[in-house]
């Protein structure tokens, strides 16, 4: 799983991306003035109800993952954190290789199931990246990116209860990933959901660091507009016109 790279790059790549608006610049505006603006977006026509789950989210985090979080960083070293990283990419590398050929990447597969036997076998089940070291890396895709291969437009924004930014495709996405089997399903009751509590507070913890670019603002206009722009980029594999350098887009992905 890819790392967090610095806040500064991550802040300096979504004001590019985004058009250097007055959003950027102008932390002191309100809610208010910020809807007159954003509520016209062509992706987003649900943006009341979108902006009320976001509100609801933020509200859940704040009590619960976000403190969670916060004591897993404090207590866990640095080598911990990666071998959990790893651990949980290592198990998405099945899902990758599905959608890699249904998307008729070939090599990208090939690289995928490479991945998958090293760091499996080398990697101790998957704590140490070794594959990574061996220059195969990491090719992540989801249905919802196979559906983007496949012409299926992204359709409106959406903002899900607890899983934050999607679309309507990426949300049919996340359904079929989530129903097709996976290594996860070797895990019997109840350490799967040991696992799946284990996974949410780890990618918690590592959206820790970017929330120091995100005080100032627009909160749900920065979030949505980076997740609709990094979705475009992942989808087209990098193919478009867009201001991104390789460490910003690692960044933007984690994000």
């Amino acid at each position: 799983m890819r790392f967090l790279v610095r806040t500064a790059a991550w802040m300096s790549a979504l004001i590019l991306f985004a058009g250097g608006t007055a959003f950027a610049q102008e932390p002191e505006a309100t809610e208010e003035e910020y809807t007159q603006v954003v509520g016209t977006h062509p992706q987003d026509p649900w943006e009341r109800y979108n902006r009320a789950v976001f509100t609801f989210n933020e509200t859940v985090d704040r009590y619960t993952l976000k403190p969670v979080a916060r004591a897993y960083r404090a207590v866990m070293p640095d080598i911990g954190e990666r071998a959990v990283s790893n651990f949980f990419s290592n198990l998405s590398e099945p899902r990758n290789l599905i959608n890699n050929i249904l998307q008729g990447k070939g090599e990208a597969a090939l690289i995928t199931t490479a991945r998958f036997l090293f760091n499996t076998t080398f990697g101790l089940g998957g704590l140490i990246d070794v594959a990574t070291s061996f220059d195969l890396p990491e090719q992540d895709e989801d249905f919802g990116q196979t559906l983007g291969a496949w012409g299926v437009d992204s359709g409106p924004f959406l903002m899900l209860p607890f899983l934050g930014p999607s679309t309507v495709r990426d949300a049919g996405g996340f359904a079929v990933d989530v129903a097709t089997p996976s290594l996860r399903d070797e895990f019997e009751s109840p350490e799967k959901y040991y696992l799946l509590g284990l996974k949410a507070v780890e990618v918690r913890a590592r959206l820790l660091p970017l929330e120091s670019a995100m005080t100032q603002g627009d909160r749900y206009w920065l979030i949505r507009t980076a997740y609709l722009q990094q979705r475009e980029y992942q989808v087209r594999d990098g193919q478009v016109d867009d201001p991104f350098t390789d460490d910003d887009e690692l960044m933007l992905d984690d994000f």
